[in-house]
């Protein structure tokens, strides 16, 4: 496991604080100003694993309607095994997990979840729909419901497919008109929307914990 200590500049104008791994030689000078820096402190290291919570849903699927930016992508994925999600299914321009750029948001998720690659969404969706999942979409819109209000299955009968959709126009509309639920979350500040990872990490852990 990577050790980590907290560095802290000796110039009593800058004293700038940060992370570095030990032994990184670039935590020796301060990236402000340049000046020698000193030990600060040492972040404790537990392999005691944090407990495990059960899920509500234990066959929760995602699918990614062409989700562009690859940070936003790594960062899904990360939230998506944390929550329990079982299968990811990406759609159009969404990159795999096999793609290198990745690696650096995801952590390791990338490789812990299974997913199919499909070049279009709506036919994963209809697809996925006659096979028995129930489609749940996360958007705004006149059908959505305030997911913090409305009452959720306490079980599933069948496999629920959570579709999150592409930063600038959202779920495709082909796709919203499959779906079974349509959730929204509440938003109280001058802009209407949230970044998809935010938004995803939301929803999921109501959806699965809340």
């Amino acid at each position: 496991m990577q050790q980590y200590e907290i560095r802290q500049c000796e110039a009593v104008e800058c004293q700038f604080r940060f992370p570095v791994a030990v032994g990184d030689p670039a935590g020796l000078h301060c990236p402000h100003c340049g000046e020698p820096t000193a030990l600060a402190a040492t972040p404790p290291i537990t392999d005691t694993p944090f407990p495990q919570f059960a899920p509500h849903f234990t066959h929760l699927e995602l699918l990614l309607d062409n989700i562009r930016s690859l940070y936003n992508v790594g960062a899904i994925m990360r939230t998506a095994d944390g929550a329990g999600v079982k299968h990811l299914h990406l759609g159009g321009i969404t990159a795999p997990p096999t793609h290198p750029k990745l690696t650096k948001t995801a952590l390791g998720a990338e490789s812990a979840l299974p997913w199919t690659q499909y070049r279009n969404s709506v036919y994963a969706a209809r697809q996925l729909k006659a096979e028995g999942h129930e489609i749940w979409v996360l958007e705004e819109g006149e059908t959505a419901v305030n997911l913090f209000t409305t009452t959720l299955p306490s079980t599933a009968k069948q496999p629920i497919l959570l579709v999150i959709g592409n930063e600038k126009v959202g779920v495709d509309p082909d796709i919203r008109r499959l779906a079974n639920r349509t959730f929204a979350l509440p938003m109280s500040g001058v802009k209407n929307s949230l970044n998809v990872a935010v938004a995803f990490g939301i929803a999921i852990y109501q959806i699965q914990f809340g």
